[in-house]
């Protein structure tokens, strides 16, 4: 059974090389509650929840080693979609 969204989401489609560049941006902005990975047909390839509240910085040093596997996944293919739940 999967959650529904508590909040609003967004998808943003991107190319493989700026996945990296679009979800720091994203976790920047600070009110992101979860971040998925998907294919253009809507697969999840990696989904991270996060905590309400975690900074842009402590995000980025927390989540250093799902970089590595999201910059590996992103390098196999062309255009990847993001999808953000953020906090309402």
């Amino acid at each position: 059974m999967s959650e529904e969204p508590k909040g609003r989401v967004e998808e943003f489609v991107v190319s493989g090389d700026s996945v990296i560049t679009k979800l720091k941006e994203l976790l920047h902005e600070g009110d992101i509650r979860r971040v998925s990975l998907q294919t253009e047909e809507g697969k999840t390839l990696i989904e991270v929840p996060l905590t309400i509240g975690l900074a842009g910085a402590t995000a980025a040093a927390i989540l250093a080693p799902v970089w590595a596997g999201i910059g590996a996944i992103a390098a196999m293919l062309v255009k990847l979609k993001i999808v953000v739940e953020r906090v309402e």
